[in-house]
């Protein structure tokens, strides 16, 4: 095993007291007073952090998960309620903002912490708010009265802005938060952390860029083989010359078993196959756990890519008779689970699987993934916290903020499926997962453990584990939302303005730097060869155009003869019959020929004659061949017994070819061909030129070297300047189509939003257009509470089913027909888009009607779940999307509609049982 850091020499009464001096230098009395809330000392980079922000910075945090980026975020809320001011604590999912939420309250109390997301609303006008990063772009484009008072915007997990669902979001944040508020954005360790610190800069002002790429808990890296834990890497050298590299083991192992996999595939004796060796299997998932466990690495995160792949982990530790749990530690477990369930009907909990899960729990073994149900997810994420469950198997959403730390953390395979295909992760995605390993102040180091089997090689786990860092790059492109928000706000050309600040537009620049290096880099030396062009006579650059214009038209004739002169030769060829003698004008075949077979009609691009040449060879000739019309010179009879294989057949042909065509005729060349003379243009420009001033100058031609390296230089530049052209301005020009959609539709008039383009600017959903067109054009105003629920959902989900799966149910009647119409409205909307060379509005997904309608109705969970095919997790983050579009079309619909009524009635219809249990902290 590779060495962790040694522990610094113990050090005097007055070295110790120098130091602390040295680390409280410049602390100012904010900081000095935050420190004292915890009992450990902040690390370099935090008070960095936190200094830059009591100076009046904005910051910004890059830092391995788990490193303690959250202080400099806390400090923030300190400066606020020290200052009576106001901070945002904005996180990217809603499980992290009830973390966040609970952490705060604890330490402030529920007066003065609110929370606001999708699913729960308390406090609001606290003097520190939690909040998804949505409900606080929402608010800016309301124009918020909540936003009073705030001088701090914490955004934890910034990088979440390369999302390409989801990442616009964090860009529009930070472009229109009011310029007073200074912004404290916490980001993984990216390799481009000092670019995305100038663009924060450049639009938020003075922003100090911190960047800690060490790990507060040693991270030791290794592979797992049958029951084998190897490390990754292995020390060479010693002190500065120490290096880590690759375990010889590792590679000698994964050669051996390959080579063996070689050997056995397909291995036969005679007419039996030979009995194989068995091949490699990887350990079993309680084998893994057991190995852990005598090692000390528990507890651990288990990341496997799939769902169900979880609950089977777990089913299979249940089987093996895993028990990780004192006795004590199951009754609390129990307790736990009792107590935050409480609320949940007990035919609901037979439903859910509740007593299986709490059996696993109890023996310290949990799933973790997003087809639980919340309730379920949170008690694990509790527990796990709490050092009561030491194996959790789960997918890598776990990965995205949740605060679970593990002493170690495996990882089966290092690929998984994307939606469309299985994909290989990336260093960044590694680097993400095995961040969770090392519990800081509990943990002397951390481990990482993969998996091996055949198809993984130690030097590709080396490559993942050596990378760190993977750059930052925007996902931003202005939506139909996004564009009455801001065109209401401000105006299209200050919109216009406001979106060219953005960090893909920022990142499209930087691109297009090099390349405007050598537009200015080719404009000077254009200016020299212009200069070294110059004639005493006049001016000679205009002399050079006029020589192109000469040469081009001198090409242009060239190509319109070859080219009439090729379809000439096609169709002569057609005319060619058996005994003509013929003149092969050029190439290696060329002299006289006897035509023996025309080939008419052998190959598609023209005739392909047979013929005899005077050197008794026989060729297939092809229209390449004959750069001009052919015509046969004479004819000879072809003996009825010719083969063109018999050596005496070809010779005798070939003798009467030889003796029957006239020398004259062989050396007979192509007649007089179109003559550029003939052309009155060519005739024009060469008078010009003969009469231009510098025609007679002696130095023309050294002249006419410098234009021509001018001339080049200048076609190239021109090439250069139309890339930059078309990297610039990128997100405008987005921004120009979207709004000429928005105008076509009558959504914009002009600088101005309509009355419809307001009601888009209530709606923040991916299909808010068609959203917005379907409440313009009624498609649901005769609809009930549960027809309207079925319709709105398939605005909303988005199954994970292939596109050629069995057409879901849905409800017949009046929502089928509004259902249909959605469609059309859809396929309308996506030729308009067409036109307009945008694309952002998908097919409404229409596998979540039947469910939701059934819901609404008022039917069980479990006839709904059943027939549905869902986990609970999933049919309940289903609903509260729904929900949420629902609460929308609320504010959109006129006041005292009918369609209001009746999405209100709708989701007071679906926030029922499971869908109800919400927590906080």
């Amino acid at each position: 095993m590779t060495s962790p850091d040694t522990a610094p020499a113990a050090q005097s009464p007055a070295q110790r007291y120098a130091a602390y001096r040295s680390r409280t230098a410049g602390n100012g009395p904010a900081l000095l007073d935050f420190r004292t809330l915890y009992d450990f000392e902040l690390d370099a980079f935090q008070i960095d952090a936190c200094q830059a922000l009591e100076d009046g910075s904005g910051v910004l945090v890059a830092a391995p998960t788990g490193s303690g980026k959250t202080v400099v975020g806390e400090f923030a809320v300190h400066l606020a309620l020290t200052g009576g001011t106001k901070c945002f604590y904005t996180t990217p999912i809603k499980a992290l903002s009830n973390q966040k939420y609970a952490d705060l309250v604890r330490r402030y109390g529920p007066d003065k912490v609110g929370l606001l997301t999708g699913d729960n609303s308390v406090n609001g006008e606290a003097p520190i708010v939690v909040m998804t990063t949505e409900v606080l772009r929402n608010m800016l484009y309301a124009q918020s009265p909540t936003l009073a008072g705030l001088a701090f915007v914490v955004m934890d997990e910034v990088h979440y802005l390369a999302d390409r669902f989801r990442g616009a979001v964090w860009e529009e944040v930070i472009i229109h938060v009011p310029e007073s508020v200074r912004i404290v954005a916490l980001s993984a360790t990216v390799s481009n952390a000092e670019e995305f610190g100038e663009w924060l800069h450049e639009v938020r002002g003075d922003t100090a860029v911190i960047v800690d790429e060490h790990r507060p808990v040693p991270l030791f890296q290794h592979m797992l083989v049958g029951a084998r834990l190897y490390d990754l890497f292995v020390d060479t050298g010693k002190g500065k010359d120490r290096q880590a590299r690759l375990n010889p083991q590792l590679t000698r192992m994964a050669v051996e078993e390959v080579r063996r996999a070689k050997v056995n595939q397909g291995r036969r004796t005679g007419r039996r196959r030979a009995p194989r060796p068995q091949r490699f299997r990887p350990p079993a998932r309680p084998d893994v756990i057991e190995r852990l466990e005598r090692a000390g690495l528990l507890p651990a995160i288990t990341f496997i890519f799939s769902r169900a792949g979880c609950d089977a982990a777990v089913l299979q530790c249940l089987h093996a008779g895993i028990r990780l749990t004192s006795k004590e530690e199951a009754e609390e477990i129990r307790a736990h689970a009792e107590l935050r369930t409480s609320d949940i009907s007990p035919e609901d909990l037979r439903i859910l699987g509740y007593t299986d899960f709490v059996e696993a729990l109890q023996r310290g073994v949990a799933a973790h993934h997003a087809g639980m149900l919340p309730t379920f997810k949170e008690i694990v994420e509790e527990l796990f916290t709490r050092g009561l469950i030491k194996a959790v198997f789960a997918t890598e959403t776990l990965a995205l903020g949740i605060n679970m730390p593990a002493r170690t953390v495996v990882i089966e395979k290092l690929d998984k499926w994307n939606g469309e295909a299985h994909v290989d992760l990336t260093p960044g995605e590694y680097t993400q997962l095995t961040g969770r390993a090392g519990r800081r102040g509990i943990d002397v180091e951390g481990h990482a453990v993969v998996v091996w089997g055949p198809s993984v090689e130690p030097a590709s786990v080396a490559g993942l584990a050596g990378t760190r860092t993977y750059p930052l790059n925007s996902s931003f492109r202005p939506s139909y939302n996004m564009a009455v928000n801001l065109v209401g706000a401000v105006g299209i050309e200050r919109a216009r303005t406001l979106l060219e600040e953005s960090f893909a537009q920022f990142q499209a620049d930087r691109a297009v730097v090099g390349l405007a290096r050598q537009v200015r880099k080719n404009e000077e030396a254009l200016e020299g060869y212009a200069k070294a062009a110059e004639c005493h006579l006049g001016d000679f650059m205009e002399y050079a155009a006029m020589r192109r214009r000469l040469s081009d038209r001198e090409a242009e004739l060239s190509r319109e003869r070859s080219s009439s002169r090729r379809a000439e030769a096609a169709k002569s060829l057609e005319h060619l019959r058996p005994g003509d003698v013929i003149l092969v004008p050029s190439g290696r075949r060329s002299g006289l020929a006897v035509v023996l077979d025309p080939g008419v009609g052998r190959r598609s691009d023209g005739p392909a004659p047979l013929v005899l040449t005077v050197n008794r060879s026989v060729q297939r000739l092809s229209i390449q061949d004959f750069p001009r019309a052919v015509e046969p010179v004479d004819r000879i009879r072809i003996p009825k017994s010719f083969s063109p294989r018999n050596p005496q057949d070809r010779r005798d042909l070939a003798s009467t070819l030889r003796n029957k065509v006239p020398d004259d005729v062989r050396e007979r060349r192509r007649g007089r061909g179109d003559s550029a003379a003939d052309d009155a243009e060519i005739a024009r420009l060469r008078a010009e030129l003969r009469a231009h001033p510098v025609h007679g100058c002696d130095k023309r031609e050294d002249h006419a070297r410098w234009a021509e390296r001018y001339h080049r230089l200048d076609r190239e530049t021109e090439q250069l300047r139309r890339r930059v052209e078309g990297r610039s301005q990128v997100i405008a020009r987005t921004f120009d189509r979207v709004c000429a959609v928005l105008q076509q539709l009558g959504y914009l008039d002009g600088d101005d939003v309509t009355a419809e383009g307001r009601r888009l600017g209530r709606i923040y959903n991916e299909l808010d257009l068609l959203t917005a067109e379907s409440l313009r054009a009624g498609l649901w105003e005769k609809l009930d509470h549960a027809e309207l629920a079925a319709c709105v959902s398939a605005l909303v989900y988005e199954s994970r089913q292939p596109d050629d799966a069995t057409p879901p149910r849905t409800p017949t009647g009046p929502s089928q027909d509004a259902l249909a119409a959605m469609v059309r409205l859809w396929g309308e909307l996506e030729a308009v888009e067409r036109d307009n060379r945008v694309s952002f509005l998908r097919e409404p997904d229409l596998g979540f009607a039947w469910t939701a309608y059934r819901w609404a109705k008022g039917d069980d969970l479990d006839e709904v779940l059943l027939e549905s095919d869902r986990t609970a997790g999933d049919f309940v983050r289903a609903v509260k999307q729904l929900l949420d579009l629902l609460g929308q079309i609320v504010d959109a619909a006129p006041e005292n509609s009918h369609l209001r009524k009746t999405a209100r009635r709708a989701m007071d219809a679906m926030r029922r049982g499971v869908v109800a249990y919400t927590s906080v902290g």
